[in-house]
């Protein structure tokens, strides 16, 4: 029997607010990228994408915000969102990522209903400062055991194709395999004419024998999913994810940039005979 894919969908609940120098982010306002901000979606908005995403098969419903992390009004607003969703989807796993966080904050987080929480290490530690130099590494890190601390899901990966070497990309996996996750998802840069970097220089089969060794490097993750810039980066040849390693996907939009139609990948995996997921550890 072939393993269960699990879906998971994201509601991007605060958009292009964010005051860091992250390079990767068109949501930083310091780069001026033509996306779409506001403070705060609208409850009823939300409350509807997260019926959408359960409707079409979605296990995980992620509440993102755009800024560096937690601070008391953005606690209170993910804690009254994370309510309102499960009185109408209460089937779906509530994830929330919302930056550096507190073992308190975190605690608050999980008293609201909130299962799992998502904060990326991004790249190595040695390359982060080429990437980010408003907060060091080691917050991204010391979230992440707290998270684990607070009896919390984690889930925790990172970017490729942001110009590292594959060392720092071995180094990543290596410092996201200590942090113990339950998923990992692997992004891949998606350029924005806004944003410093240079485009992607990954080719597709070199994005495949990452996933590859995201989950020889990461054996004990439950789920390797792929996340950002998944349709940009394989294409016609999506589907191969899997093989090399893949469990999990996004389906539906991302924070800043469109997702592939959501009754397309249902139809993928359709095709390839690949269940998917109905409940979670």
């Amino acid at each position: 029997m072939k393993e269960k894919i699990f879906l998971c969908s994201i509601c991007n609940i605060n958009s292009g607010t964010c005051l860091e120098d992250c390079k990767f982010c068109s949501q930083s306002v310091r780069y001026k990228a033509d996306i779409e901000r506001y403070k705060q979606k609208d409850i009823e908005l939300i409350k509807q994408e997260a019926i959408s995403a359960r409707d079409s098969g979605a296990l995980g419903f992620c509440l993102v915000t755009a800024d560096k992390g937690l601070d008391d009004k953005t606690l209170e607003f993910v804690c009254s969102v994370a309510k309102e969703v499960q009185k109408v989807a209460p089937q779906l796993r509530l994830i929330a990522c919302n930056g550096t966080a507190t073992l308190e904050q975190l605690k608050e987080l999980k008293n609201a209903g909130i299962k799992a929480y998502n904060h990326n290490l991004e790249t190595s530690k040695a390359f982060y400062e080429q990437i980010c130099t408003t907060h060091p590494w080691s917050e991204r890190y010391e979230t992440c055991q707290n998270v684990n601390a607070a009896g919390m899901v984690l889930i925790t990966g990172g970017i490729f194709g942001l110009g590292e070497t594959q060392e720092d990309r071995v180094s990543m996996l290596r410092s996201l395999a200590s942090l113990n996750p339950t998923s990992v998802p692997i992004n891949f840069y998606h350029h924005n004419e806004a944003l410093q970097l240079q485009p992607n220089p990954l080719t597709t089969d070199e994005a495949l024998s990452l996933i590859k060794l995201t989950r020889e490097m990461i054996p004990n993750a439950q789920r390797i999913m792929v996340a950002g810039g998944r349709e940009l980066m394989f294409g016609e040849r999506q589907s191969e994810i899997f093989e090399y390693g893949a469990n999990s996907i996004v389906i539906g939009n991302y924070l800043t940039t469109a997702g592939r139609e959501m009754n397309k990948d249902l139809q993928m995996l359709k095709e390839l005979n690949l269940q998917i997921a109905t409940s979670v550890k």
